[in-house]
């Protein structure tokens, strides 16, 4: 029943790593014909990832937003963690700008997209959403044991959590604490390391443990399993290529980046949306280009 769950947990995982495949996934916009560019070559696959905080309203704001690109000839996966209170332009906002999370609020994971498009030239091709309960059962499935991780005493006293400072295997309730904890120094910036850290843990505990053939057999109704986690546009024939392909293809490495950068950016407020954070646009997407290799990340 464990080793299952780990297996139910997969898509999951995929979506909040952008864990992105082979060339034999397809995209929304070229059906299994997959992405190519004008030399035939793949092109990498972008897909959003909006963590929420939602306790049964019928709007909830973005809490984490990762944009994730997965690159097949270079096997690499790369996380971008946009920050939430990012002030930028909101398409039909009638204030114009407010925070990055914002968009999530008034129109949802296709007003986000968009959003993301307009502001920093990157083309998202898929999107998932996954609340807060929904973390912690893919946390649980997918490492029963926990996952080893340093607890300050600042984070045990804001959050709450019963143990001594130190390293400690956590579970699901834990680390979404430790994710979510921002009352230090590094307030969000920290809190957004520490989520980038996780998923990384997550997708290595995972490849590490789903490698047998018998797993591989079971993959179409394991990953129909695992779609109850999230919700997400990537449909089921789509998501077992990823899924399958996680296990077949090992990337060669996760890399991650924050944006706004450290030196693209200043602490504003203002009346309607309250403390933000003011980027130098063409500096943070400048940063993005570099990041992502000049693959789809473009100017406006």
């Amino acid at each position: 029943m464990r080793e299952i769950k780990k297996c139910l947990a997969i898509l999951s995982v995929m979506v909040l790593l952008a864990a992105c495949s082979s060339g034999e996934t397809p995209s929304i916009e070229q059906g299994k014909k997959g992405h190519h560019n004008a030399s035939g070559m793949k092109e990498p696959m972008h897909i959003m990832i909006v963590g929420i905080d939602t306790r049964g309203e019928d709007k909830s704001r973005s809490d984490a937003i990762l944009v994730g690109q997965y690159d097949e000839p270079k096997r690499t996966i790369k996380i971008v963690s946009l920050m939430r209170d990012t002030y930028v332009r909101i398409p039909g906002y009638q204030k114009g700008y407010h925070k990055l999370n914002t968009a999530y609020y008034l129109g949802g994971k296709e007003l986000l997209a968009k959003t993301i498009q307009q502001n920093f030239g990157l083309k998202i091709d898929h999107s998932a959403v996954i609340d807060f309960k929904g973390f912690t059962e893919v946390v649980d499935a997918i490492a029963p044991e926990g996952i080893e991780l340093d607890v300050s005493e600042e984070m045990i006293a804001d959050m709450k959590m019963e143990m001594e400072p130190g390293l400690h295997m956590l579970h699901g309730r834990d680390v979404l604490k430790y994710v979510r904890f921002r009352h230090d120094d590094d307030n969000d910036f920290g809190r957004v390391k520490r989520q980038q850290e996780v998923l990384v843990k997550l997708k290595d505990t995972m490849t590490a443990d789903l490698s047998s053939l018998q797993q591989m057999a079971a993959m179409p109704k394991l990953v129909e399993g695992a779609l109850k986690y999230i919700e997400t546009d990537i449909g089921l024939g789509e998501s077992l290529a990823l899924a399958t392909s996680l296990l077949m293809h090992k990337v060669d490495s996760v890399e991650t980046m924050t944006i706004p950068i450290a030196n693209g950016f200043e602490n504003k407020t203002y009346d309607h949306a309250g403390a933000v954070l003011q980027i130098d646009r063409q500096k943070n997407i400048n940063a993005l280009n570099d990041f992502f290799s000049k693959s789809r990340a473009v100017t406006k």
